[in-house]
């Protein structure tokens, strides 16, 4: 299985990292273009450290991207089959971040854009110990084998109403299953917002992550 590594962040404390932030960029990026994230949230989660791995795959879309899983004629099939064959991989990066900084689930947010939003769903709806928090922008639901953790993580969903890249309806069914599913969820859907992460959903996801920072 191929290593995960990406552009990182240093904690604004200029100390030891209490906190990991992990950005899952969407199909056809890199680490490059969710890293900078992490230079809107270090002043607010000045304990902190980012990174952002690029994904395992180089991006039948893009030569100079990435892709978690190819993209299917099936679209649903596609994400089943595809976040399953790359959920290991984003485990075992988590798995090796924490024992390399003594960090545990509970100090880690996972946070992805598009595909990379469906791979932090569906990686952390089903870790066997809690996340501080999984954020997904312009995502959808693929459950996991586990789903749902006996421990859940809390859950915010962000999507732009007029995406037509990735349904905004995803986002809403997701909310709908991981409530039912006894998740704690946030919903936010950004109007005249299309495949992008728009300003007030930005200060949405601050939010969740400052509520759920201490």
């Amino acid at each position: 299985m191929a290593k995960l590594s990406g552009p990182m962040l240093p904690p604004k404390n200029g100390g030891i990292a209490k906190q990991a932030v992990v950005l899952l960029h969407g199909y056809g990026a890199d680490g490059n273009d969710l890293i900078g994230l992490g230079h809107h949230w270090g002043p607010l989660l000045p304990d902190a450290f980012f990174v952002a791995p690029n994904a395992p795959s180089p991006s039948a879309g893009n030569p100079f991207g990435f892709e978690w899983f190819p993209l299917a004629v099936d679209r649903i099939a596609g994400r089943i089959e595809g976040a399953k064959t790359a959920a290991p991989a984003i485990v075992e990066f988590l798995t090796d971040l924490w024992a390399q900084t003594g960090l545990t689930a509970a100090d880690t947010y996972l946070i992805g854009f598009s595909q990379g939003a469906m791979m932090a769903l569906h990686v952390g709806t089903a870790l066997p110990r809690p996340l501080r928090g999984v954020v997904s922008f312009s995502g959808a639901f693929v459950p996991a084998d586990s789903f749902p953790a006996e421990d859940k993580a809390p859950v915010a969903l962000i999507h732009g109403d007029l995406d037509q890249v990735v349904d905004p309806n995803l986002s809403r069914q997701a909310a709908t299953e991981l409530t039912a599913a006894g998740y704690d969820v946030s919903l936010h859907i950004s109007p005249g917002m299309g495949h992008g992460i728009a300003p007030d959903g930005l200060d949405f996801s601050t939010s969740f992550l400052l509520a759920h920072g201490t």
